[in-house]
């Protein structure tokens, strides 16, 4: 059975999806992506429309439920862009200690579909931190071109110092356990990857989604247990992979890859019409499933 998609009523022509790429990795601006889109088809302009995030429909867990707590929580980076970062920290039920897992957003800043992924990580049973890496400079905007156009003028290597330094505050933090895991998407895959060879030992487990493959050489550091996942049809992503499987088995690296028929970059993503039900689902219970035979 093919898996459900909310591009069904509406087919989106595969040049609008590929236009759609460049203008979420940066390559172009909204308008540009809307006016080359309306000259593809008749209802060109309308496919592109559809493609756009629409926040309404992410959320999947209430930041009210009762079954977490969560806050935002503020702590050092020092080597960052800034000498601070803030993330959103989610807890859920009883009083700990709690395996961990980072939550790193795309190219866009915490948005509200991040945040409800680390409501979902925290309803397993683990304390889960999302980190905003638009911070330093003011934070998530409230809406993804802006948030891009901000990510892309900061400073790269510090906004992945950042990052770990969001991941070693979350280990250390009083309800952990010590044990931590990191999942992420596009550029938060990318650099789960990088975490990955970076943390070395200190990480217990990864997951990134559809992200950049992290250096060669750097490969050998890598000592989490591997689950990644990728989208079928990835131009710009899958031509990294059999490089990238190359080093994990020459350097003896513990790792299982998916790669989700049907699918687009992005699939996991519920408030966009990339979103894939099916390919979501299965991905994040094998994601949860992987937390939990390494972190707990």
């Amino acid at each position: 059975m093919k898996s459900k998609s909310i591009t069904q009523d509406l087919q989106i022509d595969s040049q609008v999806f590929e236009l759609y790429d460049i203008y979420c990795h940066g390559g172009m601006s909204r308008r540009d992506f809307l006016s080359k889109s309306s000259m593809i088809a008749t209802s060109g302009l309308m496919m592109a429309q559809a493609l756009l995030p629409d926040y309404a429909k992410a959320q999947t867990i209430s930041f009210t439920d009762e079954r977490i707590k969560a806050k935002y929580v503020t702590y050092d980076s020092p080597g960052g862009n800034g000498s601070k970062m803030r993330g959103y920290l989610v807890q859920p039920q009883g009083s700990g200690p709690f395996p961990v897992v980072l939550v790193i957003h795309e190219n866009r800043g915490l948005n509200p579909y991040v945040e409800d992924v680390a409501r979902r990580v925290a309803i397993e049973g683990f304390l889960a931190l999302a980190p905003d890496g638009l911070f330093p400079v003011g934070g998530y905007p409230g809406n993804d071109d802006d948030g891009r156009d901000l990510q892309s003028r900061l400073d790269g290597v510090k906004l992945r110092i950042d990052l770990l330094n969001s991941a070693q505050f979350l280990k250390s933090h009083e309800l952990s356990n010590g044990n931590i895991g990191v999942t992420g998407f596009c550029w938060g895959g990318s650099t789960t990857n990088f975490l990955a060879t970076e943390l070395g030992s200190t990480l217990k487990a990864a997951a990134p989604y559809y992200g950049a493959a992290p250096e060669a050489r750097k490969v050998s550091n890598i000592k989490a247990s591997m689950l990644i996942h990728y989208a079928e049809k990835d131009a710009n992503m899958n031509p990294m992979w059999p490089a990238y499987e190359q080093e994990l088995k020459r350097n003896k690296v513990e790792y299982q890859a998916f790669t989700y028929p049907e699918t687009q970059h992005g699939f996991h993503n519920n408030s966009t019409p990339r979103y894939n039900e099916q390919a979501a689902k299965l991905s994040w219970e094998r994601t949860i499933e992987h937390f939990k035979k390494h972190l707990s």
